[in-house]
């Protein structure tokens, strides 16, 4: 179905090839899941397999690409979408509608179908994806994960035989992201699609691969089974970091198949004494909201919200897509509407001050860290940012080189990955120096390592005793860094205690650790610390 020879590529200006002399065959029917280190030229891959790069890219292609007997260097997208479908990082850059419904139909307009074929493959995709309810919105007013959802479906109605996603569940809550796997997974079986996709929340993804290629950021692609890809791979999730661990071989991919192993390793645990979580921070708040309401029409997204964090805690906002979080954030940071209800950040109310001065107090990075970005090269923004801030030349270029290394100053920040450009907005908003940092799905795009320097980022905010909101629907992040977690549902607080019993307690939101040791464990490296 899809074969590439002695494919090479060079962006434009580019010394290194980002894909080098890269031979691939994948069949009829597989999931093949792409990994790689942030930036290592994972979407440049994936370009490469509907005629993307080079013909919107631009850049130089040596090699050959075929799907399914056409050559993409041939032929530009628009002669290749009957044969790939493709999901973006960014959903909303590639609606062209305004309303769900409209949206799912467009791409079947365009290839001349019924109309009542049409209808009939807007049911069984509202249906597959859960969003029926979400028909007659307009795609601006949805969550970052109800867009995600609706770009998955406009492509699941043409019935392409190749469907290529570039982190499909990365604004998915648990249970959404599992349902929409879950339906890839029976495209796979029940009609033999062809599904390639780059994720960087590989715990999710790699019970369902066939196949895995790890881009090792030099240009070449490894290929293999899952299981022998991850056993080497500096890109794992933790699962196999645990079987690692403990010496499982096999390396097991699903959780089911680690309690199998684990018996030994929950005997030895037995014994060893139970992580010891963070006291609860008591005192004043640095940070205290009461009754805040949001509504955006006749829809109330947040309703009479109470929220107090303390100078040196970390809180973890979750819920499923749509309840209310990211309402919360802009409403908190002084941006965003609030129609009801007090903020206080040190006694003042971010929404009266100067932007320099709410800068200072409290700092957001969005869910697309893009909308802050507007200058023409990352060492344009950083200066900027230390300008902005009155901080030393090059505290914004330090931050950055510990979230992305070797992100070059002249890049152009538009043509940065998902991950770098959430990580130079994460740099520039740190520069500031806030006292509150609000997050909304910092971990989208990045890696493994990227997400274990943002955790050391966040374990040094609260060491200065200032105060992190993050907003995710990662539980392995809120397992790793949280003091507290607030659960939202339909715009208020459903639950609110320490992130131990909140994550531990949950069939939803346990990470995969306590899945297999028990909800005392959270993470891998409470378990090797009881063990050392």
């Amino acid at each position: 179905m899809i074969e590439l020879s002695r494919v090479s590529f060079w962006y434009d200006g580019a010394s290194d090839a980002t894909l080098c002399d890269v031979d691939l065959s994948i069949g009829e029917g597989e999931l093949v899941v792409v990994t790689g280190r942030t930036g290592a030229g994972k979407s440049t891959l994936l370009g490469t397999l509907n005629g993307l790069v080079p013909h919107f890219t631009g850049g130089h292609l040596e090699g050959t690409v075929h799907i399914d007997g056409a050559v993409t260097s041939a032929n530009p997208p628009r002669e290749l979408a009957h044969l790939v479908g493709v999901v973006g990082q960014d959903p909303l850059a590639g609606f062209v509608t305004d309303v769900v419904e409209d949206e799912l139909a467009y791409g079947m307009e365009q290839l001349g179908l019924e109309p009542q074929a049409m209808r009939r493959r807007v049911e069984e995709t509202l249906d597959l994806l859960g969003i029926a309810d979400l028909r007659r919105r307009s795609l601006r007013t949805l969550s970052g994960g109800q867009q995600q959802r609706v770009a998955i479906g406009s492509v699941l109605t043409m019935h392409p035989p190749v469907l290529v996603l570039d982190e499909p569940t990365s604004a998915l809550d648990p249970t959404a992201a599992e349902d929409v796997l879950a339906t890839l997974s029976r495209l796979v079986t029940d009609l033999g699609t062809t599904v390639v996709l780059a994720e960087h929340r590989l715990e999710r993804v790699v019970p369902f691969a066939d196949r895995m290629f790890f881009v090792d950021g030099r240009g070449s692609v490894n290929d293999g089974a899952p299981a022998d890809v991850l056993a080497n791979s500096p890109v794992a999730p933790p699962l196999i970091e645990l079987g690692r661990y403990a010496g499982w071989d096999p390396l097991p991919l699903s959780v089911r198949d680690a309690r199998r192993h684990a018996v030994g390793l929950r005997g030895r645990l037995s014994t060893a004494p139970r992580p010891v979580g963070r006291a609860r921070a008591t005192g004043e708040p640095l940070l205290r909201a009461s009754d805040v309401v949001v509504r955006y029409g006749t829809a109330v997204a947040v309703r009479k919200v109470d929220l107090e964090v303390h100078p040196g805690s970390v809180v973890a906002l979750m819920g499923r897509n749509g309840s209310g979080k990211s309402s919360l954030l802009w409403a908190l940071q002084g941006s965003g509407p609030r129609h009801g209800g007090e903020v206080s950040v040190e006694k003042k109310d971010p929404k009266s001050l100067s932007r320099r001065a709410a800068r200072t107090l409290i700092g957001l990075v969005p869910q697309t860290a893009s909308d802050l970005l507007y200058l023409e090269s990352v060492a344009a923004e950083c200066a900027a940012a230390d300008a902005e801030a009155w901080a030393p030349v090059g505290t914004c270029r330090a931050l950055l080189e510990e979230l992305a290394p070797d992100v070059a100053d002249g890049r152009h920040p538009r043509d940065l990955s998902e991950g770098q450009k959430l990580s130079l907005v994460l740099a520039i908003q740190l520069t500031a120096g806030p006292r509150v940092l609000l997050l909304d799905e910092p971990t989208r795009g990045l890696d493994y390592a990227a997400k274990t320097a943002l955790a050391g980022i966040i374990g040094a905010l609260r060491q200065q005793r200032r105060a992190v909101v993050v907003a995710t629907h990662d539980v392995e992040l809120v397992a790793a860094v949280a003091d507290d977690a607030v659960v939202m549902a339909d715009g208020e607080v459903v639950a609110n205690g320490a992130a131990r019993d909140v994550l531990g307690g949950s069939p939803a939101f346990a990470p995969q650790t306590a899945k297999v040791l028990g909800p005392d464990w959270l993470t891998v490296d409470q378990v090797r610390q009881a063990l050392s």
